[in-house]
């Protein structure tokens, strides 16, 4: 099989690693791609939002399966041009894909689909947003209706951010509080069946403590050792299946990656938000936990063949992934600072510690530079959450990166109460 990735981050370095191991690939290209992904596969250069210019580089490739990894393609209607050209695509179509790129879109869908989310208000006006912000009260929660690269969201007690942060929007969803742990969890779908993967949770705060500023996501972990074993079969019930059902029934069925932030409250399952893809970091620890070859399933997805696709297998224990931001991220990541020890943490750590490149670029010496706010991302397994960060820090220490930050408590509690349960079941 002949696989073509669309992206540029550790989310498509991720995919990139899992389909490069994966036997029946024959053939990886990647494009644009960063300074990882072109150690696993072909580089290309292409505007990754041209429609025409990505099915041209598919037929230049001769893909059997293009796999779209971010967001803006998919809004954008990529997938819809490269299908007309006969080529399966993992991603769905422009219409499908509004369940990201607009807030208050997804608030319909789920309306209608009778799924748990919050009470929520779509403005225009500042009369709007403050009539809003009265309903609920602090902490207010303010959303950008469109694509933030992740940044869209304030949650604040300040009633003068939340204002700003509207104002500075063209239209927000202005929702009430949930309480409760958020967690991710995937799904891939062909449009009518639905497999979700393993929950993951992840860190969008800038700092240690949830502290500073709302960021892409400074790290994440999976398998959540607190969360009800039931809890993937709620949501596949509750939340995933009624949604893609509710797509399908709108004429714009949504094949692809279905990704649901959720939020485990005090009333039960609540939907943060919906995502049209793979989510960053928490792809990294998913994939490095799935041991079914992933190339199969998303071209089963893509081709219409979920409800015969063999049941998932996972490995055993935990996965970890730190993220290293640059110099000045998220408000003004310096770019073009040297990145030094990645061949050591390679040599080091061996297959149970990898890096996966986000924002990297090579000079023409062969040199890694940063080129983005999130430059790497470290991912390492192990047997529970204490060895796999364990295993996570150790390689971060291994990696020089001037003026760089991450956080030094991913997963940390996690694996402290997983200790605790040991514990005590001893």
């Amino acid at each position: 099989m002949r696989i073509l990735v669309i992206g540029t981050g550790a989310r498509e370095h991720a995919l990139c690693r899992a389909l490069s191991l994966d036997p029946a690939v024959s053939a990886l290209h990647c494009a644009p791609g960063n300074a990882g992904t072109s150690e696993v596969a072909t580089a290309h250069s292409v505007d990754a939002t041209d429609g025409a210019a990505v099915a041209a580089l598919a037929a230049e490739v001769a893909a059997d399966l293009v796999v779209i990894g971010p967001e803006a393609p998919l809004v954008a209607g990529v997938a819809d041009v490269v299908r007309a050209t006969g080529v399966p695509v993992f991603g769905p179509s422009r219409a499908a894909a509004e369940l990201e790129g607009s807030k208050a879109f997804a608030k319909e869908v789920m309306a209608e689909a009778g799924v748990p989310t919050a009470r929520s208000y779509v403005c225009t006006t500042a009369e709007q947003v403050d009539a809003a912000l009265d309903a609920f009260g602090p902490p207010y929660v303010v959303k950008d209706d469109g694509l933030a690269a992740g940044k869209g969201v304030v949650v604040t007690g300040d009633t003068a951010e939340a204002r700003a942060h509207a104002a500075a929007c063209e239209r927000v969803v202005v929702e009430e509080y949930l309480d409760g742990p958020e967690v991710s969890l995937f799904a891939v779908t062909d449009g009518e069946t639905v497999v979700p993967l393993q929950p993951a949770q992840d860190f969008k705060r800038a700092h240690d403590g949830d502290l500073g500023p709302n960021t892409g996501g400074m790290g994440a972990y999976s398998p959540l050792p607190w969360a009800d074993p039931k809890l993937v079969d709620e949501v596949l019930m509750t939340v995933l299946q009624p949604t893609v059902d509710e797509m399908r029934r709108r004429g714009t069925p949504f094949s692809g990656l279905l990704f649901a932030g959720l939020a485990l409250t005090s009333r039960g399952v609540r939907v943060v938000e919906f995502n049209a893809r793979f989510g960053d970091p928490e792809t990294q620890v998913v994939l490095a936990r799935l041991q079914t070859p992933l190339a199969g399933l998303l071209q089963a997805a893509a081709t219409g063949q979920l409800a015969d696709f063999p049941p998932l297998r996972w490995h055993d224990g935990a996965a970890v992934t730190v993220v290293l931001a640059a110099a000045g991220y998220p408000a003004a990541p310096r770019k073009g600072d040297p990145v030094d020890g990645l061949e050591e943490v390679a040599a080091q750590e061996g297959p149970d510690a990898y890096v996966l490149h986000a924002g990297t670029a090579r000079n023409q010496d062969g040199s890694v530079v940063s080129a983005g706010g999130r430059v790497l991302s470290v991912t390492a397994g192990g047997s529970d959450l204490t060895e796999a960060r364990t295993r996570a820090y150790r390689a971060v220490e291994r990696i020089d990166l001037p003026g760089s930050h991450h956080r030094t408590d991913i997963a940390a509690q996690a694996a402290a109460d997983e200790r605790e349960e040991g514990t005590a079941r001893r």
